[in-house]
């Protein structure tokens, strides 16, 4: 009889590249822990530009996942 070779492996690392995708979700779904005018970058508010830099931070996070194969 042939035996199949183990598919729990890619699937953990999967499951561990799909986790990436939560982590934009759960910093951004507490709007208190950032929601400050201080510091200020190019004098736009700390609320505003900390939303805008996980827009980049999630678009680099998707990537990675997709070319990882996930």
């Amino acid at each position: 009889m042939v035996s199949r070779p183990s598919r729990s492996a890619p699937r953990k690392n999967r499951r561990a590249l799909l986790f990436l995708l939560v982590i934009p979700f759960i910093v951004l779904l507490w709007p208190p822990f950032y929601n400050f005018n201080n510091p200020t970058l190019f004098d736009i508010p700390f609320f505003y530009w900390f939303q805008l830099s996980w827009v980049i931070i999630t678009a680099i996070i998707t990537a990675v996942v997709y070319f990882a194969g996930a």
